[in-house]
C-alpha cells in the first residue's frame, strides 16, 4: 500500500494531544519508579552517606563531616587493620557510653586471631607496637586495652581520638555480621574531601 492510499484517521488534534500528554506522564512515572528503585537498591546494598555526630574519630573525621560508605567491601572484600568502618552499635553502647546512636564509625585495630593490649599510650597487636600510619591523638586516656584475643569473625574498633572515644575497650569487639561498610570518601565539607 502506498502512502497516498492511507485512509485518514478520525482523531482530532485535541485527542492526539491528550494521548501524547498521557503518554508523557506515563513515561515520567516509569522513570521516577525506576529511579527510586535504583536509589533504594544502591543505598541498601552498595553505598550510603553517613553524618559524623561525634569527635571520636578526630583528627581524621570531625563532627559534621559527611562520609560515603562502600557496603560491598565487607561482604566481598577483606577487613584489615587501619580500615575505617561503619557498623551497628553494640547494645552496650547505650549503657556504657550513654549514647543512643544506631550506627558508629571507628577504625579497625584488630582482626580475628589478633591479641591486643596497651601499655601507657602504646597499643600492641600480637606483641608488636601497632604501626598507626594514620593521624591519631595517641594518648589512650583512662581506658586501657585489656589483653584480648579476637575470636573468629570479631573485630576490635577504636576511635582515632583515643582518649575521647568510647569504643571496643568499653563494649568489646564487633562481629563481622554487624559491619555495614568501609568508609571510602569524606564528601563534606567540600574543602576537606578526601579518599580513604
Amino acid at each position: 500500500m502506498s502512502l497516498d492510499q492511507l485512509e485518514p484517521t478520525d482523531e482530532s488534534p485535541e485527542l492526539k494531544a491528550r494521548k501524547s500528554r498521557r503518554r508523557g506522564v506515563l513515561e515520567w512515572i516509569i522513570v521516577l519508579i525506576v529511579a527510586v528503585t535504583l536509589s533504594f537498591l544502591v543505598r541498601t546494598f552498595v553505598a550510603q552517606e553517613y553524618f559524623v555526630p561525634s569527635g571520636s574519630m578526630t583528627p581524621t573525621l570531625d563532627i559534621g563531616d559527611r562520609i560515603l560508605v562502600n557496603k560491598l567491601s565487607v561482604d566481598f572484600g577483606t577487613v584489615n587493620i587501619g580500615d575505617i568502618v561503619v557498623f551497628k552499635a553494640p547494645p552496650a553502647v547505650k549503657e556504657v557510653c550513654d549514647d543512643d546512636i544506631a550506627d558508629l564509625v571507628k577504625r579497625v585495630i584488630g582482626v580475628p586471631g589478633d591479641t591486643l593490649y596497651s601499655r601507657g599510650n602504646t597499643i600492641y597487636v600480637n606483641g608488636k607496637p601497632l604501626a598507626q600510619k594514620w593521624t591519631v591523638y595517641k594518648a589512650i586516656g583512662s581506658v586501657p586495652i585489656k589483653r584480648i584475643t579476637l575470636k573468629k569473625n570479631m573485630y576490635f574498633m577504636m576511635g582515632d581520638n583515643h582518649a575521647g572515644s568510647c569504643d571496643s575497650r568499653s563494649w568489646g569487639p564487633v562481629p563481622h555480621s554487624d559491619l555495614i561498610g568501609k568508609v571510602f570518601m569524606k564528601v563534606w565539607p567540600l574543602s576537606h574531601w578526601h579518599w580513604y
